[in-house]
């Protein structure tokens, strides 16, 4: 007897609620990453005046899945009861729970047993559990060079461990603004900093504006509790990312798929607005969807980049085979974001609001530096 549980009851109602945004909704993700976020806003205070029109159907709809996801929990009790709990920590961004299963594969969660932030085998960085994060470096091969990247959203740590594991000459810069996670990611996952990996406790926006290094490749990969902050998906960020580019260079995307997205096709259509070349993996087994976005028209053979990524994976000896994801779903976006609307600020964020004035005598405490 086929007893659903408490994932396959929300992957459904999520879907259910995206058919529901969007009239080309289908039931075609069964994998969701959410990763790391880069949005100042704290949980609890919802700022509902400031998310304008798209952020009102990304608002209602963590609203109705956080209604979704509560009454799983109090009907079906955990869903993986072989899962020690090493770590649990309130921060002012995120609820963040460590735990260990038999095999010692360690998993971050940003909800109890909700979806898998990352799995990380301690100790192992050449172990890559989740789909996605087995297609996102074939990003590499598309740069003209590659020197420095930057990645937006820490997590466990899987990406960039991997990349300096296999790549030690690459220079890695990575953004986070959970300090805790960060914390979470050195004390329980293994990430460690050297001259060419360094992390900034930092809003990924506010770093790739401000910073004056340019990159080979940006890799996107922050998710707050229900999707991609909405400051990570307007075309002034995009644009912001595309000054931050090399000539030569691009910007490597984790998005979720329109399935349990409602603004899935406004982000292909804001991608394609700012790119002249964009192009979609569809990783298998998975709701994740990789963009690739390139600010230079080129055009990409998927037998040829998947023989690249076969033999790069075969040159430096990964545990898997980089190319069998662009083998099997690599495209360009097709009708993807013709139905979708260009994401703009004032449609995402809203009217900036005055800051409330400090009271006299009073100075702000510098955090303490570990």
């Amino acid at each position: 007897m086929f007893l659903p549980s408490r994932k396959h009851h929300r992957h459904v109602l999520s879907s259910i609620f995206a058919s529901r945004m969007n009239p080309r909704g289908r039931a075609d993700g069964t994998s969701h990453r959410q990763l790391g976020q880069s949005h100042c806003r704290l949980p609890g205070k919802p700022d509902l005046g400031g998310y304008g029109l798209f952020g009102w159907q990304f608002f209602l709809g963590a609203f109705w899945l956080g209604i979704v996801n509560t009454f799983l929990s109090l009907a079906g009790g955990q869903e993986y009861p072989d899962q020690k709990v090493l770590w649990e920590k309130k921060s002012p961004y995120n609820y963040i729970l460590v735990t260990e299963d038999a095999q010692g594969l360690r998993t971050l969660w940003f909800e109890r047993w909700g979806a898998r932030q990352s799995v990380v085998k301690p100790g192992d960085p050449a172990h890559v559990e989740l789909p996605y994060a087995r297609a996102m470096p074939v990003g590499l091969l598309l740069a003209e060079r590659t020197e420095r990247v930057l990645i937006v959203g820490l997590g466990g740590g899987t990406i960039p461990r991997f990349l300096h594991h296999y790549y030690p000459r690459l220079k890695i810069d990575v953004v986070e603004l959970d300090p805790e996670v960060v914390t979470a990611a050195k004390k329980f996952f293994g990430f460690q900093e050297d001259q060419n990996l360094r992390a900034f406790v930092q809003d990924g926006r506010k770093y790739i504006e401000e910073t004056k290094l340019r990159y080979d490749v940006i890799f996107l990969d922050a998710f707050g509790a229900d999707n991609v902050p909405p400051p990570l998906t307007t075309r002034e960020f995009l644009q912001a990312c595309r000054r931050a580019l090399t000539p030569g260079g691009l910007v490597v995307g984790n998005i979720w798929s329109r399935a349990s997205n409602p603004l899935y096709d406004s982000m292909i259509r804001t991608y394609q607005d700012v790119f002249e070349t964009v192009y979609i993996l569809d990783v298998p087994g998975s709701g994740n969807r990789i963009v690739f976005a390139l600010p230079q028209k080129k055009t990409i053979q998927k037998a040829e980049l998947a023989r690249r990524a076969s033999q790069e994976s075969g040159r430096l000896k990964f545990r898997f085979d980089m190319g069998d994801p662009v083998e099997v779903g690599f495209r360009l976006p097709g009708d993807d974001g013709l139905r979708g609307r260009v994401l703009l600020d004032k449609d995402m964020l809203g009217p900036p609001r005055e800051p409330k004035p400090k009271r006299p005598g009073l100075a702000p405490t510098p955090a303490p530096v570990e």
